[in-house]
């Protein structure tokens, strides 16, 4: 004769083991987005439709998650409203109070074409037209063709915003601007200008007056 406890015990754990490998299970489902994958940065680089040239998302995916806007520790005497480009770790600070700045990733100039010191925002455009220097149509003579200038567009190499860089009253050829190339933030591969993804240099501009200061870190 079979023993009715017995059964109702081998039951029992039966369905016990079973709840606790969908309890596993379901903890794995759960496990945490990665950052590329975050709705938080989704949205903060997701596209920008009301643009005059519309801004597509970030392929989040093509940039280290080291490089994403945030609000850090950042202790310095700069005042509040400096930019800081930080040229050896490639960022741009925008200094808050508090000993907190908003970090933006960013791409720097090539080796050779570093430069730093202290200058100036003097204004800024947005979709700007983009006229490369005589120095660098001398070294690519295929930009000839805009030496009178490059339209506006998603594109031209100033991409959204052109932030422009003056040292007293001289335009010293250098930007702070957008760019559709989400695999340079980080790098050295620009002619000497910083560059931010399109959707940051949006949010940068949208910040900083005209006449902000704005300091070049080197190594």
């Amino acid at each position: 004769m079979t023993n009715t406890n017995s059964i109702s015990r081998r039951h029992f754990l039966a369905g016990a083991s079973s709840l606790m490998l969908a309890g596993c299970a379901g903890t794995q489902q759960r496990a945490p987005h990665s950052p590329a994958e975050d709705p938080y940065y989704l949205t903060m680089y997701g596209p920008i439709p009301d643009e005059e040239f519309p801004v597509p998302a970030v392929d989040l995916k093509k940039v280290d998650p080291a490089y994403y806007r945030r609000v850090v520790d950042y202790p310095t005497p700069e005042r509040a409203g400096t930019l800081v480009v930080d040229t050896p770790n490639r960022y741009l600070y925008l200094v808050m109070e508090n000993g907190k700045a908003l970090r933006y990733g960013c791409g720097i100039g090539r080796d050779g074409f570093s430069w730093g010191g202290r200058a100036r925002i003097a204004y800024k455009k947005a979709w700007p037209t983009w006229t490369p220097p005589s120095e660098m149509i001398a070294r690519q003579p295929e930009l000839e063709k805009f030496r009178n200038g490059m339209p506006p567009g998603l594109q031209n190499p100033l991409g959204a915003r052109a932030l422009y860089i003056f040292e007293g009253g001289r335009d010293t050829l250098y930007r702070v601007h957008g760019t559709m190339e989400e695999w340079s933030i980080g790098k050295a591969v620009s002619s000497g200008c910083v560059r931010l993804l399109n959707q940051d240099v949006i949010d940068l501009a949208s910040r900083v007056p005209n006449d902000t200061p704005i300091v070049v870190l080197q190594a």
